[in-house]
């Protein structure tokens, strides 16, 4: 489902409604008659459809983290925010930057159209710039040759499946957080689709190297071994870029995440 556009086509309507009210029937009623129901169900929402449009246009857009793919920094249930102008300013619906403001950098968490079908929005690390080298061999990376620098740190566990994965403190540019692998996950990249610049990318019994292409992005998940990213599917364009993800406000199963991630 598009909300940007269900949103678009509301703010529309109502916009219609609420001019034309204003503009012309708002004048012939007499002060003390009741508004028709067009007027009270249609135009009366415009101002309210307008803020709610502006905001999760151009300013910050809620969403739901669905799966586990980006354990143990967010967490199924997780509510967070994105901000959408760190990147530029967008037109909505089309996504079209019209004002570029600064450029994804690694260790960014970023919100992106999954570029296998852009209607659904993927949340993933950035791991590798337009330019780079990423390699992912036997679970270790590398950008451009050199080793991310790497910490093992406490296992973690997966508190709704009862098992314990390998935790590592990991720093990608300037961000430092945790990542995840599994002991017993193959390190070979068993699913790899056909995907555009897909010649970029060597696979072998290790893993993956590629070469990210000029106007893309290389997205990892922190569960590594629990994350179908462009490792699978290839690189995301610049075009899919929806925004920047800052701040987590509200989980329901645990109050005590608010805030946590950062």
């Amino acid at each position: 489902m598009n909300f940007a556009l269900i949103l678009f086509v509301l703010l529309v309507i109502t916009g219609v409604l609420y001019a034309v009210d204003i503009l012309k029937f708002r004048k012939l009623r007499a002060k003390d008659s009741k508004e028709p129901l067009w007027v009270e169900w249609g135009a009366s929402f415009f101002p309210v459809i307008l803020i709610v449009f502006v905001l999760r246009s151009f300013l910050f857009e809620p969403f739901k983290i669905p799966s586990g793919s980006m354990i143990p920094t967010l967490l199924v249930g997780d509510f967070i925010l994105v901000n959408k102008f760190t990147y530029g300013i967008r037109l909505p619906v089309i996504n079209k930057k019209i004002i570029d403001i600064n450029s994804p950098q690694r260790g960014d968490v970023m919100v992106f159209r999954y570029p296998e079908d852009p209607s659904l929005d993927y949340i993933k690390r950035v791991v590798g710039l337009p330019g780079d080298t990423v390699a992912y061999q036997n679970k270790k990376l590398t950008i451009n040759g050199v080793a991310v620098p790497t910490q093992k740190v406490s296992d973690y566990l997966h508190h709704e499946r009862l098992y314990y994965s390998e935790q590592f403190q990991e720093k990608l540019g300037n961000v430092e957080h945790h990542a995840l692998n599994d002991a017993d996950a193959p390190a070979f990249i068993p699913d790899a689709a056909r995907f555009p610049h897909r010649e970029n990318c060597t696979y072998n019994a290790a893993g993956v190297i590629c070469k990210v292409p000029e106007g893309h992005y290389f997205m990892m998940g922190d569960n590594r071994d629990n994350s179908r990213d462009s490792r699978a599917w290839g690189f995301v364009p610049e075009e899919n870029i929806v925004g920047k993800a800052f701040f987590i406000w509200l989980n329901f199963s645990d109050i005590g995440r608010i805030g946590s991630f950062k």
